[in-house]
């Protein structure tokens, strides 16, 4: 029986809206099948409006749905009431579906065969989710592929990383179409079929090889409220907070503190950090923290990872969220609501091309807050590193799926990468992960605790820390331009 087209539209939004479900915390996998699947099936023998208005509608579902936390800053935190708060989630969201749904306008324009349809749309969906990965600094969140972080595709990802996991799982979508309207053509399904038992056999590949060498780590989780972060009427307290969370783990190789830890710039509290580095080298420890810095021959400031004691070097943030660390339009918005004027909101940009941090001799990856949710972003520096790191403070999102949603992309740059990962956080998911992608321990959240364990730095390189994310990229895109030049050839033809 035909759907009405608004039974369709709210069909699609229900469908975009139950994918998260699919992804951290919950993990229910077979949904990302099944609602891309359902997309698939309403975008065959449509107009390019047609195409673009139901993409947009699905697209508006997903973010609703999966990225509702960002209310929580901007009411909470961001000082703004909740109507205006609600209208300005509704307006992020529904521009994310419009960066979404804009590639599947192409749908409209490749051959409306089956198997054009099977190859065309999920190489749609991956120029789809590399388009907004980068557009306006981009927002790489809710990929289809971390659906898969837990099942045997995950073996295809030091290959071609979350974005090929995403093509397969949108190839098993096809294919469930396919089979739906024709249960007797099952090649898409075969194909995909091999995909799933190759991700098997390609998870017992050991890219990287164990260094032999166990470091002890310890990970402080403060719990600052966001509310104290910056008050000067706290600094004192916080800092002591990190002093004593930190008095009897000294004995360990590395410690960490997590994003913006400390809440002064390093002038302010030179004194401090002086007495913690000596500190640190008594004891042999490398200590890595977040804090502001001010780069004074340009004056500009920075959210940075510093190394104390046993450590070498200084990592500044080159992913800044915007409004949160940066304003668009400064001269224009500056002064016209408290949310243009969170604190630290003015930082700048790092160095592309930054040296590694080390300690202990071990040169460390870093990715500062969602800077971990950009796959070569991590690849490239994670390439020549034995160990990788993420800090984070995601107090900004309250008690939302998205601190879960964020370790899960941190779980996945670890395989990608087939490194261990340090995750240290303000107030959680503060975890340690092995190359394989599994947390092997964990704090509980919203707690102020310290999780001690063990690392065994990994070296060597995989296929995607070579190439990233492109081949996945290109073939994406060439399938969608000889598909297109199949159906113009075909035009031509016929007249």
């Amino acid at each position: 029986m035909a759907l009405s087209r608004a039974q369709t539209f709210l069909a699609l939004f229900a469908s975009g809206a139950l994918m998260p479900l699919a992804l951290a915390p919950l993990s229910l996998w077979p949904i990302a099948i099944s609602s891309t699947a359902l997309l698939f099936w309403t975008l065959q023998n449509q107009t390019l409006k047609q195409a673009l208005v139901k993409a947009s509608v699905f697209g508006f579902g997903l973010f609703f749905a999966g990225v509702s936390w960002v209310y929580i800053s901007i009411h909470d935190h961001g000082f703004i009431s909740a109507p205006v708060a609600f209208a300005g989630t509704v307006l992020f969201c529904l521009f994310l579906a419009l960066i979404f749904a804009t590639p599947f306008a192409l749908g409209a324009v490749i051959p409306q065969t089956p198997l054009a349809l099977g190859f065309g749309l999920p190489a749609i969906w991956v120029i789809s989710e590399w388009i907004r990965g980068w557009i306006f600094t981009g927002f790489p969140w809710l990929y289809a592929g971390y659906a898969h972080t837990d099942t045997w595709l995950n073996g295809w990802a030091p290959i071609g990383g979350v974005l090929w996991l995403s093509f397969i799982n949108a190839l098993a979508a096809a294919a469930l179409v396919q089979l739906l309207k024709n249960p007797r053509a099952p090649m898409m399904a075969a194909i995909v079929t091999a995909l799933w038992v190759g991700g098997y056999g390609l998870q017992s590949i050991n890219w990287t090889e164990s260094t032999e060498t166990e470091l002890s780590v310890v990970l402080i989780q403060p719990n600052v409220d966001q509310e104290d972060k910056w008050s000067l009427v706290e600094q004192d307290g916080i800092l002591q907070q990190l002093a004593n969370q930190t008095e009897a783990h000294w004995g360990a190789d590395i410690i960490i503190w997590p994003e913006g830890a400390i809440p002064a710039l390093p002038r302010q509290i030179m004194d401090y950090l002086i007495e913690v580095d000596n500190r640190a080298k008594v004891n042999q420890t490398a200590l890595l923290t977040g804090i502001p810095t001010q780069d004074p021959r340009n004056r500009r400031y920075y959210n940075s990872m510093l190394a104390l004691g046993d450590s070498r070097g200084q990592y500044d943030k080159t992913r800044l969220v915007p409004f949160g660390e940066y304003v668009p339009l400064e001269n224009i918005l500056r002064g016209l609501n408290r949310f243009f004027d969170l604190p630290m909101s003015s930082f700048s940009l790092g160095a592309p091309n930054q040296s590694l941090l080390t300690a202990k001799g071990q040169p460390i990856a870093t990715a500062i807050c969602y800077e971990i949710a950009y796959p070569s972003l991590v690849a490239d520096r994670a390439a020549g590193a034995s160990i990788l790191m993420t800090v984070s403070n995601d107090a900004w999102f309250g008690r939302s799926m998205a601190p879960r949603q964020h370790m899960q992309m941190a779980r996945m740059r670890a395989i990608e990468n087939r490194k261990p990962l340090m995750r240290g956080t303000n107030n959680g998911v503060t975890a340690l992960v092995d190359h394989q992608g599994k947390i092997y321990q964990q704090l509980e959240q919203y707690s102020a605790s310290e999780l001690s364990g063990t690392v065994v730095p990994r070296v060597g390189q995989t296929f995607f820390n070579r190439f990233g994310s492109w081949p996945t990229v290109v073939l994406s895109l060439l399938i969608c331009l000889g598909l297109v030049a199949r159906r113009l050839l075909t035009k031509t033809e016929r007249t």
